[in-house]
């Protein structure tokens, strides 16, 4: 069985064909800059090592015509007969959605009906699903949520202190984001120490241009640091993640700032990039840090700070830490953001032994805290495509 996973975003289309079974990937690639002018798409065939690369412009840019271009593709290799499936990641379920579910025109109107929650996000999702259904219309799709991994948390992590009817009528609540991730990290951080997930309590970072941590007991979230939006939370590339509530009628009030406004610099200008007035990309802050950049240096300590102390937030929700563990572009590549984090987090008696962190880089993953450490660290290479993947498969065989 072939799976065919897509994964929309506001001018871009990931895609992978891979099984679900074994990982292998056939095809892979990336559509940028869709309803924009040089809109282009990469084709990468074969997974590991190194893979066969072509790239194109596409005229149009739409995602029908993105989507058309990866049937192509599959019709060229031989291969579109063998897909069974298409999967589809999906940002934001809302409390409709506690597991994976097959598109249907009630999902769809679901996943519509979210969009206030995920304004950039779900109409995205939404294009790209009907670009598909098109192409591949004899076949099943599915949409796999990024919230639904989260809905197992208890009412006390997921509620916010505001009126009731906040919740009741507009869904004011914490949902979670990045799902897919800490659900497939939290399983191979299980089969890597081998032990039984049921039995595991973890906390889960996914480090990148969006973060978040997760406090995963026995396999189920049961907290996380995003909330309504993935908005809050820890310090992102371009996201602020925790601002006073009030900054919003402040900044109003003081700089003559609208509310779209403040939101958009929250979202886009903040961050890493905000406070380095440098770059989001955590690679050249470290190298400009190293070199006395102020803001970098800043900015790449005030990241740690949040991090350390979402970590020992999530331990709260835990019955006991067995694991923490690393993933994402940061997650997996910096051994200085996970040595400093780890330095902070004494209290937890995490220790990492200095030349497994500092030997482990994308690709390879495994054990990196010290023999004597009280609870393991780890870095896992996360896999959203495979996760959908699978979950793909176990909608359609039902």
């Amino acid at each position: 069985m072939q799976i065919l996973v897509l994964n929309s975003g506001s001018s871009s289309l990931k895609f992978a064909l891979l099984d679900p079974e074994s990982g292998e990937t056939r095809l892979s690639g990336l559509a940028e800059r869709l309803g924009q002018a040089g809109a282009r798409i990469r084709l990468d065939q074969g997974g590991a090592g190194q893979p066969e690369r072509t790239e194109e412009s596409l005229s149009g840019g739409s995602y029908a015509e993105a989507v058309a271009r990866v049937m192509a593709e599959l019709d060229a290799l031989g291969v579109r007969e063998e897909v069974a499936a298409v999967g589809h990641r999906v940002v934001h379920g809302g409390e409709a959605f506690a597991a994976s579910a097959l598109i249907t025109p009630e999902v769809e109107q679901a996943i519509r009906e979210c969009v206030p929650l995920a304004p950039l996000h779900n109409p995205a999702n939404l294009a790209g699903i009907d670009a598909a259904r098109t192409a591949f219309s004899d076949l099943p799709h599915v949409a796999v949520f990024d919230t639904a991994f989260h809905q197992t948390m208890p009412p006390a992590a997921y509620r916010y202190a505001v009126p009731e009817h906040w919740y009741t009528d507009y869904g004011v609540r914490r949902y979670g984001f990045h799902g897919t991730s800490h659900q497939f990290v939290a399983a191979e951080a299980a089969r890597m120490l081998g032990r039984d997930p049921a039995e595991l309590g973890l906390v889960t970072a996914h480090l990148g241009n969006g973060s978040s941590v997760a406090a995963v007991q026995g396999g189920q979230s049961r907290d996380s640091s995003m909330g309504l939006t993935p908005l809050e939370g820890l310090i992102m590339g371009t996201r602020s993640g925790d601002v006073d509530p009030a900054l919003h009628d402040y900044l109003a009030r003081e700089a003559s700032l609208t509310l779209p406004e403040i939101t958009a610099a929250l979202n886009r200008e903040s961050g890493l990039l905000g406070l380095s007035g440098l770059t989001n990309d955590m690679r050249e802050l470290e190298a400009a840090a190293g070199e006395g950049h102020a803001g970098a240096a800043l900015a790449l300590d005030a990241y740690v700070h949040r991090l350390a102390r979402y970590i020992g937030a999530m331990t709260a929700s835990l019955d006991r830490l067995d694991a923490l563990v690393f993933t994402g572009g940061i997650g997996e590549n910096s051994s200085l953001v996970r040595a400093r984090t780890v330095a902070r987090l004494r209290a937890l008696g995490l220790t990492l032994d200095d030349s497994a962190n500092a030997a482990n880089v994308r690709g390879q993953g495994g054990v990196i805290s010290a023999s004597d450490s009280r609870a393991a660290a780890l870095v896992v290479n996360t896999n959203e495509e495979l996760m959908i993947a699978r979950q793909t498969r176990e909608v359609v065989r039902g």
